[in-house]
């Protein structure tokens, strides 16, 4: 084929584009430093998500140019970095990894009266002030104890004990689902925290004595509870621990794991809105299935990609206005936020039940993998084969 028609039949195959520059969309993600581990997958969802934007013709008949900075894992260094891409007047604006580093890059887009798309930053601080321009696409905090709590109402659980490691980010999961669960009627003495490495739990477990145990905690504190439990041939009528759905755990402390409950934010089967194609062009891409700080990633662009195309226009004030209105679907689950706050409020974690050595997804229904099972007292367990 002569080189010139070569030439011709590329320019042909490429995307139509209207005239006018790139849209810039800015963020800054931790690529060096503590954070960049994490940070890695969320920087890949971001791009794939660009990938895919441009594929199909992008926005407003625009190219999309992400411009990802490098905050070196330092929240002060990432509300450094906001403030240049505002400077450098890009387009729009995605947030940071991490909570710490969304709140120093929405004091500078507050500030400039500019909309953040809060991907990352799942801490109550980052909307406690009700920022007006601060709009969060994953799952907050707060939405940790929604499941579990909906599972104990639906099985007529009367009490609660609730335990909590001394850490922010816990605690705050353990306030809220304690404040829900007063709400709800179930009796609720209050939050027990511990700090430090605890070896022995038999103290909590003789005092805690309720229908439901609900711990916000490490993998190693459920390992040490349960231990604690078969000891004392104390059995709740519900077990739920946020890292029980982590496979290790079968690791520490065998079958005695079987019939807890736990959390899982994302999961690559998950049947949430375009997740089995995301799930295939990510693993296509980068060769791994993707993580939740991937799909967190991924759904922050798809909702401001969104909202740009329902209202035609980059304009900031209107683009807010639709951001706090707008309902729809992500990979993560629904989108819908406090219109006053910005904060998350359609969509929590998956709840999960260790059934013969394996997760399985047991609430919302609308993702179940399998039916919940009553968490048997100690002396009516079988060995597994």
């Amino acid at each position: 084929m002569p080189f010139l028609i070569r030439i011709l039949l590329a320019f042909i195959a490429l995307p139509a584009w209207a005239e006018g520059p790139a849209i810039v969309v800015g963020a800054a993600v931790s690529e060096t430093g503590a954070l960049a581990p994490l940070a890695g997958d969320y920087r890949r969802g971001l791009l794939l998500w660009q990938d895919e934007v441009n594929g199909a013709g992008g926005l407003l008949g625009r190219h999309v140019e992400l411009r990802l900075l490098d905050d070196e894992s330092d929240a002060r260094r990432s509300g450094e970095l906001y403030a240049q891409l505002i400077r450098d007047k890009a387009d729009l604006l995605i947030g940071p990894y991490g909570s710490a580093a969304t709140l120093m890059a929405a004091a500078q887009t507050e500030r400039a009266q500019r909309v953040l798309i809060n991907g990352a930053g799942a801490s109550l601080a980052v909307h406690q002030r009700s920022p007006r321009y601060l709009f969060q696409t994953t799952m907050s905090n707060a939405s940790y104890g929604v499941g579990i709590l909906e599972i104990a109402k639906a099985a007529g659980l009367a009490s609660a004990t609730i335990l909590a490691r001394d850490d922010h980010t816990v605690r705050e999961m353990a306030d809220a689902t304690r404040e829900r669960a007063v709400k709800q009627g179930l009796k609720v003495t209050g939050i027990e925290v511990y700090g430090g490495v605890v070896e022995d739990f038999a103290p909590y477990v003789q005092k805690g004595r309720a229908d439901a145990w609900i711990v916000f905690g490490e993998l190693r504190d459920t390992a040490g509870i349960l231990r604690s439990m078969r000891k004392l041939d104390y059995a709740p009528r519900l077990f739920f621990a946020r890292s029980a759905g982590d496979p290790r755990l079968i690791g520490l402390v065998g079958q005695d794991a079987e019939f807890a409950l736990g959390t899982r934010e994302y999961d690559p089967k998950f049947r949430t809105e375009g997740n089995e194609q995301f799930a295939a062009a990510y693993d296509a891409r980068w060769s791994a299935p993707p993580t939740f700080a991937a799909a967190q990633g991924y759904a922050a662009g798809t909702v401001l990609a969104e909202a740009v195309r329902r209202i035609r226009s980059l304009d900031q004030a209107k683009l807010r206005s639709t951001l706090a209105q707008m309902e729809i679907d992500t990979v993560l689950g629904g989108y819908k936020v406090d219109p006053e706050t910005g904060e998350q409020k359609a969509t929590s974690p998956a709840v999960v039940q260790i059934q013969r050595g394996k997760p399985q997804v047991v609430w919302p229904e609308w993702l179940q993998s399998s039916t919940m099972q009553p968490y048997p007292q100690w002396s009516e367990r079988r060995v597994l084969e």
